[in-house]
This record gives structure tokens, sequence and C-alpha cells, in this order.
């Protein structure tokens, strides 16, 4: 199986990590893709050059071997919109089961996303949710769980895409908007960034007043 986390990692942070590497332990996974977005769709556009948050992502990751990036839509001409990755990485993996990794509030917001439901029968939906989080009562929604959700995991190898599976794990309470704010502030950042991050942003006075 191949498994895409996309996001603006602006900057990429302990929450980011920590549902990537349950993803990986949960499904026995050999290999999961970060897909930074160049021009985000559904959220402002990174305050910061793609080089730095490229760089700041590959620092974070650099010790998980099971962790790496995929670039393509930083390459890539207008909006980061999803489904053209996933429409992508189907042509040059035909026969291979495809994830896509999101946290509850992507998952909550996903009927608005770009074409979602052609995402949706592209990959199998994995959605991180951490203990407290509730998915929407949207019924759009509701009607895609009834015919997509599984329990099972080992199912999503029975299928190239179209399956939602949910993924429990511990609470990181914190978000890149928080962190932007408290570097801002000049505010301890030590429990959401790895020491090579934090230096980084250091060096290169990101996010400062």
């Amino acid at each position: 199986m191949i498994a895409l986390f996309g996001g603006t990692f602006d900057p990429v942070h302990s929450g980011h990590l920590n549902m990537a590497r349950n993803c990986v332990a949960q499904l026995s996974l050999t290999q999961l893709h970060f897909l930074p977005c160049a021009l985000p769709v559904h959220k402002a556009a990174p305050g910061i050059t793609e080089q730095h948050r490229l760089a700041m992502l590959s620092l974070a990751i650099q010790n998980n071997p099971q962790l790496s990036i995929d670039t393509r839509e930083l390459e890539r001409e207008g909006p980061s919109y999803s489904l053209l990755s996933i429409q992508e990485c189907r042509a040059e993996n035909p026969d291979t089961p495809l994830l896509f990794l999101m946290g509850m509030d992507s998952f909550n917001s996903l009927p608005s996303w770009f074409e979602w439901q052609k995402i949706t029968s592209l990959c199998h939906i994995i959605v991180y949710q951490r203990p407290g989080e509730v998915r929407s009562s949207n019924d759009v929604l509701s009607t895609y769980l009834s015919n997509c959700e599984i329990t099972e995991p080992t199912l999503l190898h029975s299928r190239l895409g179209g399956l939602c599976y949910f993924l429990t794990g511990a609470v990181e309470d914190v978000s890149s908007s928080e962190i932007r704010e408290r570097l801002k502030h000049q505010q301890h950042t030590e429990r959401f960034l790895e020491p090579k991050v934090r230096e980084y942003i250091r060096k290169h006075n990101l996010y400062a007043d």
C-alpha cells in the first residue's frame, strides 16, 4: 500500500509526525509520503517560501526511514488540488492500494473538496481521529460512511480504493497556527517542534514579528 499525507506543513510539528507514525504503525506500512502543497485550496497561502517548508520537513523526518516527501504539488502550476496528485499516483501505481491520510477537521470538510467523490473512489480515506473528536453529522458524509466505512484494516488490501478507515491515537494538542503565534511572540516551542526544525527556524528568522 502507498500512503499520502497532504498539508501545508507551515511548519511541520509533532502533531503531523504523530499522525504519520501512527498510520505507519497501525497499518503496517513500509512507506508514507508527505505531500506538501504549494497553493492550498481551503487555507490561506503559507507565509514562508516552499523552500523553507520543504527544508523543515526534510529535517523533521530525516531519522525516519519509513517517511519520505513527494514534491509533485510544489512542482505543479496552480492550486494544489488533492485529486490531481491522487490521479497521478494512481496512474503510476495502477495495481496498488492507495491511502490518503487526513485529520478529522479535513474529513468533516471533505464534501467541499474539488470533486471529492472522485478522490474517494481512487483511494482509501484514512482519518486520524483523536479522542474526543466528533465526526460531522452531514448527510452526505453519513451516506458515504454507511457505504464505505470499515473497522478491519486488513480489508484495505482487498481493494485499490473506495474504503474509509478511522485510526485512533494519542492527542497532540497543537496546530501550525498556534506554533506560528508562539514563534512570533518568542514563546517556547520545544514540545511541538523537532530540535533541528527549531534551529532552522531560529537560523532563518522565520515567523518572526
